[in-house]
């Protein structure tokens, strides 16, 4: 037993090699971690981004059918918005952490519309004149407030 004890004395790793491979490791990380954050903010834009789209479809479905936009935007429950004018209303549910803002013209024919996730770093808006997407610079953590929504034309 003691001379098995004094063959395995030299194994092992010395104090040099372990600080390397931890120096290692923390360059790694250092590269990884600031990659993995940039993919996290992408996929929150794209969350808000996505649904935006579905909520401008979802209203001009509405106008297609009630000769105007909803008057009228519910305050949310969880996750779902509720547009409604007069008796007509349709729900949407939105993904995590989207808040999404509307604003109806004057005429009710006209309607504006943003989304951004609160973990994103991007407001996306549509107006019913310009169903284009803008792009406009947000902050992370940081909710829509209702000059994030433009104007409806």
């Amino acid at each position: 037993m003691l001379t098995r004890l004094k063959e395995r004395e030299g194994e092992g790793f010395t104090l040099i090699e372990v600080m390397i491979v931890i120096a290692i490791i923390g360059i790694l990380a250092a590269i990884a971690i600031p990659a993995f954050t940039s993919y996290r903010v992408r996929a929150h834009n794209s969350s808000a981004e996505s649904d935006l789209k579905r909520v401008q479809m979802t209203l001009e479905v509405f106008f297609n059918e009630n000769r105007n936009y909803p008057d009228a935007v519910n305050p949310p429950v969880g996750d779902q918005f509720q547009f409604s004018h007069g008796g007509a209303s349709v729900t949407f549910n939105t993904s995590r952490s989207v808040l999404i803002g509307a604003h109806v013209g004057a005429n009710n024919q006209t309607s504006a519309t943003a989304s951004k996730c609160t973990h994103g770093d991007t407001i996306y808006s549509v107006t019913s004149a310009a169903p284009v997407l803008a792009l406009n610079a947000g902050t992370r953590e940081v909710v829509l407030v209702d000059g994030d929504v433009p104007a409806a034309p």
